[in-house]
């Protein structure tokens, strides 16, 4: 008799285990982040997570991963770096994510690090420049183009090389940019690149990421007289300096260099003729050599669903790298075949991933092995009509040399003239 009711005992916890396993199995995979949805970075990290879940309904559709749908679970950030750690927290002490990754930009991973790595946990990033420069977690990936050993020079390179290809070449060099994470970043790089290059530099300065007139900031530039005057900003500031620009009517060979927000199609609209002769970094353009057949097609795909989604409109910056953050999270979980965070940095750091923006391959500091960056310049901008921006005229790729697509017009006073 007792030995009857122990094997129905053992029958039934058996059971409940079975089950347990096996709702647990059916229960979706989880990718956790936050994302800039409202806020000054929100015309990017809503366009950033449309491409994203342009992937999740695909990889859903195949089958999902490890026979299990997935699930993205994310939180509006507002493109404050105030509110990451409790987003952060959150996603891993409340929802128990089973990956957690980035949103959209380095001052929104550099507050994200210290939860993810007190939690140990494998952090996938992007757009992340030189985050991982200060804390050296071995779990840390960056889907950012401006890699290699030595990223925050890599970002500022094709910059100051389209600099001193001119004739004469400049001789001296103003830096500005917001006290915030990207900016100083991008401005630390540049600092060494200019001295390398022997460049006096005659203004370096920061800025509250506060300031609404940026007028004095551009008088006081134009006060040192620069050669070339590189600008480190988010959107926001971007626009507020450009204008500033117009208004004082800055002089200088060239102008631009880490000015993010010139990527996307609502703030050229904006801008319109006020960017021509600005040279600026970008990473994917579809008429460059990085713009591979998959990445043409899955652009035919964002821009069919982005007038409904009211995102921007051509996706040309930051969606096919976002959708290829997730193709390496899906191959890196089908390699380990397992959701482990040791097994998926293993597999991060041995592997070459096959994504749409080309082959992934990440280095020692979790950076990529080679950089990408383009310089380039904004010409003929006309207006402020959308459909001008799918034409390669109006911005032509000056560096590197093997992406070329037209000359620079120089300098920079004389196209806004």
């Amino acid at each position: 008799m007792l030995s009857r009711r122990l094997g129905r005992a053992l029958l039934a916890v058996m059971l409940l285990l079975a089950a347990s396993l096996s709702a647990k199995a059916q229960n979706p995979i989880t990718i956790g982040f936050g994302m800039a949805l409202t806020g000054g970075l929100a015309p990017i990290g809503r366009a950033a997570l449309f491409a994203m879940q342009i992937w999740e309904k695909e990889v859903n559709a195949g089958g999902g991963l490890l026979g299990r749908q997935v699930k993205l679970v994310f939180y509006d950030d507002q493109s404050s770096p105030s509110l990451i750690p409790g987003i952060y927290t959150k996603l891993l002490d409340v929802d128990k994510v089973d990956i957690v990754v980035s949103g959209y930009a380095t001052n929104m991973i550099a507050p994200a690090m210290p939860v993810v790595i007190g939690h140990n946990r494998t952090f996938l990033t992007l757009f992340g420049l030189a985050t991982n420069s200060e804390f050296n977690y071995p779990k840390y990936f960056a889907i950012q183009p401006a890699g290699g050993s030595k990223p925050k020079e890599a970002f500022a390179r094709g910059f100051f090389s389209v600099a001193m290809a001119q004739d004469p070449k400049p001789t001296t060099v103003a830096m500005v940019g917001a006290d915030a994470e990207f900016p100083r970043n991008a401005m630390d790089g540049a600092r060494i690149v200019a001295k390398e290059l022997g460049l006096k530099t005659v203004y370096d300065k920061s800025y509250p990421p506060t300031t609404s007139d940026y007028s004095p900031i551009v008088r006081a530039i134009q006060a040192t007289n620069p050669d070339i005057i590189l600008v480190c900003s988010y959107p926001p500031d971007t626009v507020g300096i450009i204008r500033a620009a117009n208004e004082v009517r800055l002089k200088a060979k060239m102008f631009g260099g880490g000015m993010v927000g010139l990527q996307s199609t609502a703030i050229k609209v904006q801008l319109g003729p006020l960017l021509n002769g600005i040279v600026d970094y970008d990473f994917w353009l579809p008429w460059s050599k990085v713009a591979t057949p998959a990445s043409l097609e899955f652009l035919k795909k964002y821009q069919a669903g982005a007038s409904a989604q009211g995102v921007d409109a051509l996706g040309y910056y930051l969606p096919p790298f976002a959708y290829a953050y997730m193709q390496v999270v899906q191959q890196a979980v089908e390699a380990a075949q397992s959701l482990n965070d040791d097994k998926l940095a293993d597999t991060l750091r041995k592997d070459t991933f096959k994504t749409i923006v080309g082959d992934i391959k990440f280095g020692p500091n979790g950076e990529w092995i080679e950089p990408r960056v383009l310089a380039v310049q904004f010409q003929n901008v006309k207006a402020n009509d959308m459909e001008q921006f799918r034409d390669p005229k109006t911005e032509v790729i000056l560096w590197p040399p093997e992406m070329k697509t037209g000359e620079i017009q120089y300098p920079y006073s004389d196209v806004q003239r």
